[in-house]
């Protein structure tokens, strides 16, 4: 069965004649736009004709920059050689630079439209995009004068992006030299990692020691890109006038504060059940002192729960039956399709993501598949994300654009379908493996998360007066996982370099990308426990529900479904579900 994917409804390559006119047209469209604006925008004469036709031109716009630069992305993910891919990307970067003095002009001139609101009554089109329009408004706000729009753009070209490019190619082609049945080996990272799984104890340990071992080569440049990436974000807070990193991420994730602080409030309170569990753990497999990291995903039961690729397609698609047909036969689609590249091989980044093409009305999914349970949730976790795309395809571009928070919503949901399923047909030994993996994606989405949360916001807090030395970067991931998994894990054991490896700290327009999967997985499992109350009802209205993720902020999509997220009871409930899980751990254990 095929593991990697086919990118031919993008193109076929950067020498087809498809990719030429497109790279081609870009150049037209943007200097049309910014001449358009430069020439239209002096005044607020037809101000609804100009509205239309600037909405109508970041569609095209969208659509045909968003096809060039996945096809380059998409490439560039599964190969860190392919300079072409890298090459493209970096240009394609620079030509949409060109746009910014005119979405300036446009985001500054539209607030001082005359009667806006009614402007919008009057016009089906401009009602369908009011709630992006609002947006616009409101980040009129945080823009500074065109001149300085235009520099920063350009300079993140070879600032941000560049650190995040580097850092890309550091750990994609970064190799640890391990032992593997007495023969010294050089492995790609992410398949050392995914050791992590392994049976075999000796082995987890093995490749934990190997892998922070290996990281001595490269954590003095993925210091520098880190230290660069978000000194920048700093410096551009405090040019555009935001409180801090975290105030501009809440806006851009349409969250507010109340939202935040009451999931974190209700994370902090559970963290006692969820140390109760690693402790369990760590004495199940033989310590004294709470789990060491190098255990934290180790398969536990006797039950042998390993997948071929062709298993996973088969169990993942069972399951999602028994949700509904509709998203058992998308699933199916997308490995028929070849959607997914899942096979781990050196220059391949790690981890996973889907990316959901709107252009085609597709997306494609990259994962590092090597046989684990996880492995067949993170299959599930990443076309719950395609799924969500799926379900978008008919909103207009704009339109389906959602924030990070309800971004894994779907994915989890996913999950939890799959999980839950799996629970209901398993025997006892397999019930056991399959509950025991369950939770342990929990910690990691709550637990670990939060890790990440309090690590990022020290991060941020010391880069405003310097860079970071590694040391400083060790201890303050050191300190994060003793302020969230506490006595859980063995103090001696833990993971330093978890700042090395995780892609999400290098994206300079993505900071804080750690509560939205907490987010998600406390959003997804409220949502579940509704499904469970409604059933076979409950479908449409989740279908619904994630249409309108690109459209509204998350309170009101939240409301949808009766959910006030700015009380900590919504996500209590959620929580005692996952402790619920625990306890029942304990008593079988």
């Amino acid at each position: 069965m095929e593991m990697r994917w086919n990118l031919d409804n993008l193109y076929t390559s950067f020498d087809s004649v498809e990719f030429k006119n497109d790279l081609a047209m870009i150049d037209k469209l943007i200097e049309e736009t910014a001449s358009w604006a430069e020439e239209k925008l002096n005044d607020k004469v037809n101000a609804l004709e100009k509205i239309t036709w600037w909405l109508e031109r970041e569609v095209i716009l969208g659509h045909t920059y968003s096809r060039l630069s996945s096809f380059a992305g998409l490439r560039f993910s599964v190969d860190a050689s392919d300079s072409r891919a890298r090459k493209y990307e970096e240009i394609l970067e620079v030509k949409m630079s060109g746009l910014t003095k005119a979405q300036t002009l446009f985001i500054k001139w539209l607030p001082g439209v005359e009667n806006l609101s009614g402007l919008i009554e009057s016009s089906a089109y401009l009602q369908t995009h009011r709630f992006y329009l609002t947006e616009l408004v409101e980040k009129s706000r945080y823009m500074l004068s065109d001149d300085v729009e235009v520099a920063m753009a350009k300079m993140k070209n070879t600032g941000s992006n560049s650190w995040s490019q580097l850092w890309n190619v550091l750990t994609s082609n970064h190799l640890v030299e391990i032992e593997i049945d007495g023969e010294r080996k050089s492995l790609p990272l992410p398949v050392v990692r995914n050791m992590a799984y392994d049976k075999d104890a000796r082995t987890r340990k093995k490749a934990y020691e190997a892998e922070l071992d290996s990281y001595s080569k490269i954590t003095e440049s993925a210091a520098a890109s880190l230290n660069g990436v978000k000194g920048e974000v700093i410096t551009s807070c405090e040019l555009r006038g935001y409180e801090s990193p975290l105030e501009m991420t809440l806006k851009e994730s349409r969250m507010d504060k109340a939202t935040l602080d009451a999931m974190l409030g209700a994370m902090k309170k559970s963290l006692p059940s969820f140390r109760k569990y690693l402790k369990k753990k760590g004495e199940l497999l033989g310590h004294k002192n709470g789990l060491p990291f190098f255990d934290l995903f180790a398969p536990m039961g006797e039950s042998d729960m390993t997948f071929t690729y062709s298993e996973a397609r088969e169990f993942i698609v069972k399951n999602f039956r028994n949700f509904s047909d509709e998203l058992a036969d998308f699933a199916d689609s997308a490995f028929e399709r070849n959607w997914i590249d899942a096979e781990p091989r050196e220059g391949k980044r790690g981890g996973a993501f889907c990316a959901n093409l709107h252009v085609i009305g597709e997306s494609r999914v990259m994962s590092n598949f090597t046989g684990s349970f996880s492995d067949v949730t993170t299959l599930a976790h990443e076309l719950g994300h395609a799924n969500h795309g799926h379900c978008l395809r008919n909103e207009t571009y704009i339109n389906s654009d959602y924030p990070m928070p309800l971004a894994e919503t779907a994915s989890i949901f996913c999950e939890t379908i799959v999980v839950n399923a799996a629970l209901k047909e398993a025997d006892e030994k397999q019930a056991f493996t399959i509950l025991e993996s369950s939770i342990s994606d929990a910690t990691q989405v709550i637990v670990d998360i939060y890790s990440r949360y309090l690590f990022e916001t020290e991060l941020f807090e010391k880069r405003k007066d310097s860079s970071l030395s590694v040391e400083e970067m060790q201890q303050a991931m050191i300190n994060g996982q003793k302020g969230s998994y506490g006595d859980g894990l063995d103090p001696d054991w833990l993971h330093p370099y978890m700042w090395v490896c995780k892609p999400h700290y290098y994206y300079s327009d993505a900071n804080f990308y750690n509560f939205p999967y907490a987010f998600g997985l406390l959003f997804a499992k409220g949502l579940y426990a509704e499904y469970l109350k409604r059933g076979e009802p409950f479908i449409e209205s989740y279908n619904e529900l994630l249409r309108a993720t690109g459209s509204n902020n998350i309170a009101d999509v939240a409301a949808r479904m009766g959910i006030d997220v700015r009380t900590e009871d919504f996500w209590k409930s959620s929580l005692d579900i996952v402790a619920q899980n625990i306890e029942t751990f304990l008593k079988i254990s």
